[in-house]
């Protein structure tokens, strides 16, 4: 039985111009997590996750705490978590 979640994210703090997005695919890739992410106007990062349960955990975690070399996390917001049929996308991609 599959256990893939969905769901979406919210990064602030200093997460534009220090390659968040490319280690945040980089590293959704080594967990084989779908979706996708890319900057706001607001200088956060956003995006979607979806794929198996415990790996979606391990890269929230990573999202609250790693992130990028350069990057300095404030706060993440994760939201619409939910039990997901299907994965809805066929890679991880950064979104312009």
């Amino acid at each position: 039985m599959q256990n893939n979640i969905g769901l979406d994210f919210e990064v602030f703090g200093r997460v534009q111009g220090v390659f968040f997005r490319k280690y945040t695919q980089k590293k959704a890739e080594e967990l084989f997590i779908k979706g996708w992410c890319m900057n706001t106007k607001e200088g956060s990062v956003v995006g979607r996750l979806e794929g198996d349960k415990q790996k979606i955990e391990e890269m929230k975690e990573w999202l609250r705490v790693t992130g990028s070399p350069q990057s300095s996390i404030v706060d993440v917001k994760f939201k619409n978590e939910q039990i997901i049929d299907k994965i809805n996308y066929p890679n991880f991609a950064i979104k312009k």
